[in-house]
């Protein structure tokens, strides 16, 4: 047998050549033509290339070679390539799970965007129903407040005090305050000595005290003779002479009150809104030590007894004090040191400061109310919210 030779029953060798293809030699006996038959033989020198080709060093240094041949490129499939990649199942299990990644990615980051849409609105809606609630609470605060039988000792004032939505109502008497206007119309030498001795217990000293009060007086008056230490109208500066001042504030725009108004909380004790008289039912400490007569060790026994067991103002234990002769016994003045107060003191001013704070959740409003109550009809002078 020839190195083409095959064995019966296979196909022939590659290499060997077609007009040698039809034929056969049997083993044995027999021999049978191998066109058609899936078995082939492969000769010897067939096999020995064979070996080689398929030994790894060869595969990997035919590989340059190789593919230009096949009508490769490195880097591209060229159209021409009679080759096809076609994806194994494995290949195309693994695509279809990314998109299933990607379209489970685009759906969740839409969700979580809608989701914080609808927070966002709720939670503006949210806002705007507590700020009308805690609106409305201070409004019902402020009804409450101003009815003609309620003081700033009715239990129902702090009734919503520990509830939310809820209320809390603080009533101050205007005539605890001075009333700027009572101490310096007319130019009673009384009146305006107790303004000054109040400039002092603000740090003002002499000199800017003249100052302040001359300036306020030309203010006022109806005439434009300048007072020492005044000034009335000149180029820039034109006091109105209406003969008293519609707002505390106002007093900024005096000439020469810088030195009080430059300091913080000026206008706390100052009042435009009272009948004129100092409220003993409401006035602190550093008011009452400015009416003449009056020691520190009176206004102490007479502020603890107006206070109540609980030491507290404006609470339903404080006593009710109907006369003016009750205080002086607690503040120890004999019968001409109390007359010297006479036009300086009162009881029970009508007119209050009312601040209500309402509150739901955690929007707070606060609404401030400048009323006389002195009838069933209550006049409210300034409202601020």
């Amino acid at each position: 047998m020839n190195s083409h030779t095959t064995i019966a029953g296979q196909r022939p060798c590659p290499c060997q050549p077609r007009s040698e293809r039809g034929t056969s030699v049997g083993l044995g006996s027999e021999a049978k033509t191998t066109r058609g038959l899936k078995a082939r033989s492969i000769c010897v020198t067939h096999r020995k290339k064979m070996r080689r080709a398929f030994s790894p060093l060869f595969v990997v240094a035919s590989i340059p070679w190789a593919l230009p041949k096949a009508g490769i490129k490195l880097g591209r499939w060229p159209s021409t390539t009679p080759f096809r990649m076609i994806p194994r199942p494995s290949q195309i299990r693994a695509s279809a799970l990314l998109l299933v990644l990607w379209a489970l990615i685009v759906i969740t980051a839409g969700v979580l965007v809608w989701a914080s849409f609808i927070q966002q609105t709720l939670a503006v809606a949210g806002q705007q129903q507590n700020d009308t609630e805690a609106r409305a609470m201070a409004h019902s605060g402020v009804n409450l407040a101003l009815h003609p039988l309620v003081s700033k000792e009715t239990p129902v004032l702090q009734a919503m005090a520990e509830s939310d939505p809820g209320y809390r109502v603080q009533m101050v008497s205007e005539g605890g305050k001075l009333n700027i206007n009572a101490l310096l119309n007319g130019e009673d030498p009384v009146r305006i000595d107790l303004f000054k001795r109040w400039l002092e217990s603000r740090g003002v000293e002499f000199n800017a005290r003249e100052r302040i009060v001359d300036c306020m007086l030309d203010w006022l008056d109806g005439d434009n003779l300048k007072r020492i230490n005044g000034k009335e109208d000149t180029v820039g500066y034109h006091p109105p002479n209406r003969g008293q001042f519609l707002s505390v504030e106002e007093i900024a725009e005096v000439a020469g009150t810088e030195p009080l108004t430059s300091q913080p909380g000026w206008q706390d004790d100052l009042t435009v809104d009272s009948q004129g008289p100092i409220d003993l039912t409401s006035a602190e400490k550093n008011i009452l030590r400015l009416l003449p007569g009056i020691s520190d060790g009176g206004i102490d026994r007479f502020l603890k007894w107006r206070k109540g067991p609980d030491g507290i103002d404006g609470t339903l234990d404080d006593p009710k004090i109907e006369k003016l002769e009750t205080v002086q016994a607690f503040l120890g003045m004999n019968k001409a040191q109390w007359g010297a107060l006479g036009g300086l003191i009162s009881l029970r001013d009508p007119n209050w400061h009312i601040t209500v704070t309402g509150w739901s959740g955690k929007v707070v409003r606060q609404v401030e109310v400048v009323a006389a109550k002195g009838s069933q009809n209550p006049q409210i002078k300034k409202w601020k919210e």
